[in-house]
């Protein structure tokens, strides 16, 4: 066909009109010679081939309402002779598309043209996405021929891989209108044409379908009554027999769940089970409570994915990628889930994806305090590893049936949250967040926690029972993530069963990344903004981390965020703020939102510091919402008044009460060498209180910071405002090792504080916390109270010491 265009670029034709009717290149079509028109043609392309080498030649040229085309189809005369009725008849095959020009003159009565022939050609290879069209189309063509039964047309159709012949062969089409295929004929590109046939197909086949339902439903309504009153008949006559013969509804029953379960894919021993309930199912009455609960129980066996697995996404890269667009900081847990991904992508690639009949899960334990993204993390790991995801609220638990299901005796009985968690999942291997782990209760119903054991023992989950199931149900491919606020809450037997992995808060910097790209296009959007109508500079969002919220995660700050959003909204549709878009600067927050909450103590007037007397010291705690800076009093009542002894306000545990005896005791024993007036604290009662009284305090950690207030308050010698310690503290001076050591330091940090002074042994633990906050903190690891008292004590100024504070 090539070699054929090449050889006539210009031709000239005689024309044969096609009546409402279109032949594009490729198809072959019997024309009637009856026709004058039709004859004409042929007769005057037979006489000019006697001249010319090759068949006669004809151009086929719809004719629409009188109108010719603008474009015709050269067309071969392969046969002249009679067709089936007996009539004259000529086969003509077209052969390629040619653009009409001007009349001519040739032989016998026929109109003659001149026409240019279409070059038509298509790259090969095929591009991606014509491979892809081509692909499409066959698959089209293919479920439009099978529905007429077509089944030799559609080899033929599956062997064209020209793009150009196989969108050419829409004119075969019979639902095709003529305006249809004149627009095919006119469209010289193979790759549109190809489209364009496409989408007249899937057009086609759509309408076929609709119409098909259509006249399902006319039929069905058509039928309604009959088949009503049928079944009625039927149904009346069912019951006559049962009257007579009982169980032989249930007999009819059981035998469709024998059907079920034989045609189930289920373990061999789920499948033995599932038959003697069968069984069991068929020798019941009608009457017996026992054939519901058995149906009950067989429905949830045969809606549970037995053997329905997600592949992992081995893509170690993108999974790292997933995790890092969608949570900032929390390295440690990234870490850990792309290692897991590595192992088991190792694993299988060496055929060990099942040992000993356990599969490779995870079971970690996220602890941190509220609002750090430990629940929406278990989301982004589900993505990272392409598995599914599901939650489930442990929160106020206190029935172990919540946990292991109940037993089916009992009515109402339903499967355990960790089986209702598989078959909502519709997987064995999702990922399962426990939420709220640390918040499960007990009572005389049991221990949920206690029931939490097997399931998240990775050497025995593959055969975990429960209780509603009673058959074994391998969980040891589900990846378990347990969250927890608080670590102590957890039982040990428990804990000892996951990975721990702690989340102990963002840094400053984290929070402003995490407020830009996260929280704030979230909130713009839920406040009916858009991102070009206001923006917020990192100096704002900066200033609200730090001064208008003080917190380890960032649940806070959105908060804030959202408040800010909501009052540019008003003021907009109030009229206060006409322009947008508007910038928020940390200068627009007062005015916008009202004061900062948290102004860090060393930005404050010196004269208005707590440490601006002494008797008072920074230290650095632990509570349920992570990291936060402490500050001790201490004072020395009225010798006129003759109360000796210690003091503690500020609802004190036993231990902290210890660690105040300890600091009082070391003072006195070691007073003298320290330079401190200790016969002041024989003579004089001592008082230390904890401020924020209404919170309950407990730890050994205040150790230094207590005998540091004692010291600045016997010394006269002001605390360094800038400095904050931790420490356990023994009778003989030695500061003794502590937790939460990033935690501490986070506090720190976001509190203002410069210099950090924390028990020698600790210092390794200095590893967890980030670089970006050890750059900005002067950490000092001491083994002695006496270095602590060397950093921490301001010299006093010429000489002279302060009043010391006398308690009411």
């Amino acid at each position: 066909m090539a070699a054929e265009s090449a050889a006539f670029t210009q031709l000239t034709l005689p024309v044969l009109p096609l009546d409402d009717e279109v032949v594009l290149p490729g198809m072959v079509v019997p024309l009637d010679l009856s026709d004058a028109e039709v004859r004409a043609a042929v007769e005057a392309a037979q006489a000019a081939a006697r001249s010319e080498p090759g068949k006669p030649r004809v151009l086929l040229v719809p004719r629409i309402d009188g109108t010719h085309a603008a474009t015709g189809v050269l067309g071969t005369v392969e046969q002249v002779g009679r067709l089936a009725d007996g009539d004259p008849g000529a086969l003509i095959r077209g052969r390629g598309r040619v653009r009409i020009g001007a009349g001519t003159t040739g032989p016998g009565a026929a109109l003659w043209v001149e026409g240019t022939r279409v070059d038509e050609t298509v790259p090969d290879p095929l591009p991606g996405q014509v491979a892809e069209l081509v692909k499409e189309y066959k698959a089209l063509a293919t479920a439009w021929l099978r529905k007429r039964g077509a089944w030799q047309v559609v080899d033929r159709v599956q062997a064209i891989d020209d793009v150009s012949a196989l969108a050419d062969n829409s004119g075969y089409s019979p639902f095709l209108s003529t305006e249809q295929k004149v627009e095919l004929l006119e469209t010289t590109d193979p790759v549109a044409r190809l489209k364009l046939a496409t989408q007249q197909l899937r057009d086609h086949l759509a309408e076929q379908d609709v119409a098909e339902t259509i006249a399902k439903d006319v039929q069905e309504g058509v039928d309604k009554q009959q088949r009503e009153f049928l079944l009625r008949r039927q149904l009346e006559a069912v019951r006559k027999e049962l009257r007579e013969i009982n169980g032989e509804q249930d007999g009819e029953e059981s035998d469709d769940y024998r059907a079920r379960v034989e045609a189930a894919d289920l373990p061999e021993k789920v499948r033995e089970a599932a038959l003697k309930e069968v069984d069991k199912l068929e020798r019941s009455s009608d009457q017996s409570p026992e054939g519901s609960w058995i149906r009950t129980w067989l429905d949830t066996v045969l809606e549970m994915p037995w053997n329905e697995r997600t592949e992992d996404a081995y893509d170690i890269r993108g999974a790292q990628s997933v995790l890092d667009a969608e949570h900032a900081g929390l390295e440690d847990v990234k870490e850990r889930i792309t290692e897991y991904l590595a192992v088991r992508k190792r694993r299988g690639d060496r055929g060990l994806g099942v040992v000993g009949g356990r599969r490779g899960g995870a079971v970690l334990a996220l602890v941190g305090p509220p609002g750090v993204g430990k629940t929406s993390l278990g989301e982004s790991v589900a993505h990272a590893m392409g598995r599914k995801f599901v939650r489930v609220a442990l929160g106020g638990v206190r029935d172990e049936a919540e946990i292991r299901g109940h037993r089916r005796t009992y009515v109402g009985a339903l499967p355990g949250r960790i089986v209702r968690a598989i078959k909502e999942a519709g997987s064995m291997n999702p990922v399962v967040l426990l939420d709220e782990i640390d918040k499960v209760g007990s009572d005389f119903r049991g221990d949920p926690a206690a029931a939490l054991l097997e399931v998240l023992d990775p050497a025995q989950n593959h055969t975990f029972r429960d209780h509603y199931l009673e058959v074994e149900l391998d969980l040891s491919d589900v990846v378990f993530l347990a969250t927890a606020n608080v670590l102590e809450a957890i039982p040990e037997a428990l804990l000892d069963r996951m990975e721990l992995v702690r989340l102990d808060g963002y840094t400053e910097d984290e929070k402003v990344v995490i407020a830009r790209d996260h929280l704030l296009p979230r909130q713009l959007e839920r406040a009916g903004l858009d991102a070009d109508e206001v923006t917020v500079d990192e100096g704002a969002l900066r200033k609200l981390a730090g001064e208008y919220t003080r917190e380890a995660g960032v649940r806070t700050l959105e908060r804030s965020i959202a408040r800010l959003l909501r009052k540019v909204a008003a003021q907009h549709e109030l009229g206060e703020r006409e322009q947008l878009p508007f910038t928020v600067t940390d200068a627009d927050l007062r005015g916008l939102i009202g004061r900062p909450h948290h102004v860090p103590e060393s930005a404050q007037d010196p004269a208005e510091r707590r440490t601006a007397v002494p008797g008072v010291a920074t230290g650095l705690a632990v509570t349920g919402a992570g990291g936060d800076v402490l500050y001790v009093e201490a004072s020395l009542a009225d010798p006129e008044t003759g109360a000796a002894g210690l003091t503690l306000t500020g609802q004190l545990g036993d231990v902290m009460k210890e660690s105040a005896q300890i600091a009082l005791s070391f003072l006195r024993s070691h007073g003298a060498e320290l330079e401190l007036p200790v016969g002041d604290l024989k003579d004089r009662g001592a008082h230390i209180h904890f401020p924020a009284g209404a919170v309950p305090k407990d730890g050994p950690s205040a150790g230094v910071t207590m005998t540091t207030a004692l010291a600045s308050l016997l010394s006269g010698r002001l605390v360094r405002t800038d400095v904050a310690m931790t420490g356990e503290v023994s009778l003989t001076g030695r500061v003794l090792p502590i937790g939460g050591v990033k935690q501490k330091l986070l506090a720190a940090h976001r509190a203002g504080i410069t210099t950090v002074i924390i028990p020698k042994r600790n210092e390794p633990d200095l590893d967890d916390v980030p670089a970006q906050v050890l750059d900005k903190l002067d950490v000092h690891a001491v083994t002695d109270v006496r270095q602590v008292l060397e950093l921490a004590l301001a010299p006093a100024t010429n000489g002279a010491e302060h009043e010391v504070p006398v308690a009411a």
